[in-house]
């Protein structure tokens, strides 16, 4: 019973780990969502201005012309990424409804779900063709770019991959390093930053072909969307708050549009893309939260309007989880299976170890769990360790070792009892089962002694080097009539991590 309950609180530990980590990468996913529908709105307000600019001079049609490709490119790659996130959501089974409404919530059935991602993305190659198409979709980008302006204006062109870490990190590839082994809600906020990069290239384009028409103090913002574009919404305490504040109406480096931009009316300072970098130190943990101001100068009518909006994050401390998947001992002799998790910690951060008795060393498995292996019991009062390290945590987990249980002699499907004399001679010797074990693994019979007592007659008696019978034993066995009696005993039996062999259980058989 202790051994069930101590099963079921370390399940829970994982299950209330996760559900912070995955509560933010919700919140990122909805952030980014609420940024690209504001870069959407800004978007849909330039092409008719630029349009109507380049009807000043004939020279300037050309710029007009490059409109509607740039928004056919974004609405194209744009559509292929949700096309991928659409069909990751729907393979899990969509959204999960609220208990008590019934109503659709926006929490994914399958957000813990990481074969969809690896199966799709990396094994079917569709990260590595998403890949593709952005590289491709970004020299369609630049190519609407006058020759001459390519060094200027297509380094702010936002769409790229990174395609050299992987290489150093030493893995198979792009997809592998980005989506393997990655739950759904963990994947969704990277495709939704790819989304992000889609519509702020548009954006860079259409404010350029804008520039060059003219109508940069023709165009009037008349909505504005404060956005806070944080690296992350859970922060482990102790570890900076770093977030990007800024207006998503905002033109770029040559908009005529002044802005300044306060947090908690503190003032920051505003890069010339209209960008505040905002840092706060987590000393403790829960939700903070914030409120950023920006004030906007229209250069159309020199009049200064003001923007608010509050925004949240969650500060959390860094814990771990290490369980024995199969057992809560350590037995020797065979692979103990071990999940090893510390929430708040990249998993190539984490260094794992063995120490304390039992002999214990620990090995990393492909999919990203651990093997220990033990080479003696634990004594009264120690214990074999399990040791976890990363960046500001320290932690350990203890565990017995024990040898494997003994197994059980057998002849045929017994252990002893009647039997008939056809079925005894047919069986070729003993051989030893581990019952209720849940490991892979197998003992082998090192000898016993067999005595055959006849009706009123003198005991017949043999030894045996293994399980099979020998020679003798199998005469003796092959005279096996009824009223006989059969004893095993002295039975010896070696498991893995043995030694040497160990007595197990006698068997006495009655002939009939």
């Amino acid at each position: 019973m202790i051994n069930i309950m101590y099963l079921v609180l370390t399940a829970l530990l994982a299950l209330n780990v996760s559900a912070e980590i995955f509560n933010a990468f919700r919140v990122v996913d909805k952030s980014m969502q609420r940024s690209n529908s504001a870069l959407d709105e800004a978007n849909d307000k330039l092409p008719q201005a630029i349009k109507d600019g380049a009807k000043k001079k004939e020279s300037l049609a050309t710029y007009a012309d490059r409109v509607e490709p740039t928004r056919q490119y974004a609405k194209e790659l744009d559509s292929y990424l949700q096309h991928i996130i659409d069909t990751m959501i729907t393979a899990t089974g969509g959204y999960l409804p609220d208990p008590e409404t019934g109503q659709i919530t926006d929490h994914l059935k399958g957000e813990k779900n990481k074969d969809v991602t690896t199966r799709l993305l990396v094994d079917k190659g569709i990260g590595e063709q998403m890949k593709v198409k952005i590289v491709e979709y970004r020299d369609k980008f630049i190519s609407l770019l006058d020759t001459a302006d390519v060094a200027t204006y297509g380094k702010d062109i936002a769409l790229a991959v990174d395609d050299e870490t992987w290489k150093k990190k030493k893995k198979k590839s792009w997809s592998e390093m980005n989506f393997n082994h990655m739950p759904l809600q963990a994947a969704l906020p990277i495709l939704r930053k790819f989304q992000n990069d889609v519509k702020n290239s548009e954006a860079t384009v259409l404010n350029y072909l804008a520039n060059k028409v003219g109508t940069t103090k023709d165009l009037v913002l008349d909505k504005f969307t404060v956005v806070s574009a944080a690296k992350k919404s859970y922060v482990i305490k102790g570890e900076p708050y770093e977030a990007d504040i800024f207006l998503s109406a905002f033109a770029g480096a040559d908009s005529k549009t002044g802005i300044s931009i306060s947090v908690d009316g503190r003032p920051m300072p505003v890069d010339a893309s209209g960008v505040a970098k905002y840092t706060a130190t987590s000393t403790s943990v829960g939700i903070r939260k914030y409120t950023a101001t920006i004030n906007v100068l229209n250069p159309v009518d020199n009049t200064t309007q003001t923007f608010k909006n509050e925004f949240e994050y969650e500060v959390g401390e860094r814990s771990v989880s290490v369980s024995a998947t199969k057992m809560n001992v350590f037995y020797m002799g065979v692979d103990n299976p071990v999940a090893v998790s510390a929430a708040g910690v990249p998993s190539n951060q984490v260094s794992v170890s063995m120490s304390g008795g039992g002999g214990g060393s620990i090995s990393k498995n492909s999919d990203g769990t651990y093997n220990v292996r033990v080479t003696s019991q634990t004594k009264k009062d120690e214990f074999a360790y399990v040791n976890v390290s990363a960046p500001g945590l320290n932690e350990k987990r203890e565990f017995r070792t024990k040898r494997i249980p003994d197994p059980v002699a057998k002849l045929s499907a017994s252990n002893g009892g009647v039997m008939n004399s056809g079925e005894f001679k047919a069986q070729r010797g003993l051989f030893a089962v581990l019952e209720n074990f849940d490991f892979d693994a197998k003992c082998e019979i090192l000898g016993y002694r067999l005595v055959r007592v006849p009706r009123r007659q003198d005991p017949i008696i043999g030894t045996n080097k293994a399980g099979p019978y020998g020679a003798e034993c199998k005469g003796i066995v092959d005279q096996a009539k009824a009223g006989d009696t059969y004893y095993f005993e002295e039975v010896k039996a070696k498991c893995p991590g043995d030694a040497s062999g160990r007595d197990i259980n006698q068997l006495v058989f009655k002939i009939n």
